[in-house]
C-alpha cells in the first residue's frame, strides 16, 4: 500500500468489483483508451479485474485501487484506479489512471501520480515513466506537464491520435534524496509591495503563504519555467529580460533536497489574479514575516527587506 496527504494507494482485487462497477458506465463514456480502466463493452468487470491479479502476478502491471480513507464511523471512499505497467526489455513504467467524475477537479489525479511516481523512481529504481494522452484529452495533457512530465517523440502516436509524455528519474543528492529545482520570484508592484501566493488544500504545506513559481522541467530553464508559471497561476505575461536574478535557497526536506533560484520582477502585462483558485496577498516588505511560509522561503525575507 502507498499513502500520501488525502490518498491510500492499495492492490485492486476481485473484491472492488462492486465498487468499480459503480463506475463503468461513465469508464466506457471516456476516449482515452490508455486509462486503467475496462475499455471496451465486451470486457466485464469481473473480467478485467482477473486480468489486473493475474497481471500483477506476472510482474507485468501494478493496479491499485485509489480511496480516501475512512473517517470516524465511516468507510473509505472509492475514488478512482490508477495502474504502472511494466516494459519488457527495459527499466521503464507506464501510468495510467482514472479518477471518478464526482471527484475530479480536485487535485486528486495529481496526489495519486505523484505518490506512484515516488514509489516507482526510490523504491522499483526505474529509470523513466511514461503516459499516455488521446491527442485531445486537455485535461489530461495540462495535469502532466505540471507534474513535470514532457512530449515524447514515438512513431506512428499522432496517427493514433496519442500523445506520449515521459518524466526520467531526478538525480540524487549526497544524502540519497532526490534535488528538485523550483524556480520562484518576488513580484514587486508600483508601491513596493510583493506578491505572495498561498498553497492550495491538499497540497503538501497547504495554507503556506509562498513566492509564485513553480518547478523546472527537463530541458527548461528558470526563465522560461517562470514564464510558463506565471502564465498559468497568474494569467500574467513576463520576458525573460524582466526577470532579475536576486537570490537563491537551497534547503532539505524529508523527502527532497529543493535548490530555489529567486528572481525579481517589477514589469508584467495583464492584471494579476489566481488563476488557480490560490489566494494571492500584496504585502509590504516589512510585513513579510507575519506570513506563514515554508521553511525554504524563510531565509529570502531579510534580503527582499534589505533591496526594496
Amino acid at each position: 500500500m502507498l499513502s500520501s496527504a488525502r490518498l491510500l494507494l492499495r492492490p485492486l482485487t476481485g473484491d472492488d468489483r462492486v465498487a468499480v462497477e459503480g463506475f463503468a458506465a461513465e469508464w466506457r463514456e471516456a476516449a482515452d483508451p490508455r486509462d486503467a480502466r475496462p475499455t471496451t463493452s465486451d470486457e466485464s468487470v469481473t473480467d478485467w479485474l482477473r486480468e489486473v491479479e493475474a497481471s500483477r502476478t506476472r510482474g507485468e502491471c501494478l493496479t491499485y485501487a485509489i480511496e480516501q480513507p475512512a473517517g470516524a464511523g465511516a468507510g473509505a471512499i472509492f475514488v478512482g484506479t490508477i495502474s504502472l505497467r511494466f516494459a519488457e526489455t527495459e527499466p521503464v513504467g507506464e501510468i495510467g489512471y482514472w479518477i471518478g467524475r464526482d471527484f475530479q477537479r480536485r487535485g486528486f489525479a495529481e496526489e495519486a501520480i505523484a505518490r506512484l511516481l515516488r514509489y516507482a523512481f526510490e523504491t522499483l529504481r526505474l529509470d523513466e515513466v511514461r503516459a499516455a494522452t488521446a491527442a485531445g484529452n486537455q485535461a489530461s495533457i495540462s495535469l502532466l506537464r505540471k507534474i513535470g512530465m514532457t512530449e515524447s517523440e514515438h512513431p506512428d502516436s499522432a496517427a493514433a491520435g496519442i500523445r506520449v509524455w515521459s518524466i526520467k528519474r531526478p538525480a540524487t543528492a549526497a544524502g540519497g534524496v532526490p534535488t528538485v529545482l523550483v524556480a520562484a520570484v518576488a513580484l514587486v508592484d508600483g508601491d513596493g509591495r510583493v506578491l505572495l501566493a498561498q498553497r492550495p488544500p491538499g497540497k503538501a504545506m497547504a495554507g503556506l503563504w509562498e513566492f509564485p513559481g513553480g518547478k523546472v522541467k527537463p530541458g527548461e530553464t528558470p526563465e522560461a519555467a517562470l514564464i510558463r508559471e506565471l502564465k498559468e497561476e497568474l494569467d500574467i505575461d513576463v520576458t525573460a529580460s524582466c526577470l532579475a536574478p536576486f537570490t537563491f535557497a537551497s534547503h532539505g526536506y524529508a523527502d527532497f533536497h529543493l535548490l530555489m533560484p529567486l528572481y525579481v520582477c517589477r514589469k508584467w502585462q495583464g492584471i494579476v489574479r489566481g488563476a488557480e483558485g490560490q489566494a494571492l496577498a500584496w504585502v509590504r516588505p516589512s510585513r513579510l514575516a507575519e506570513y506563514a511560509m515554508p521553511p525554504a522561503d524563510k531565509p529570502l525575507i531579510a534580503m527582499l527587506r534589505d533591496l526594496l
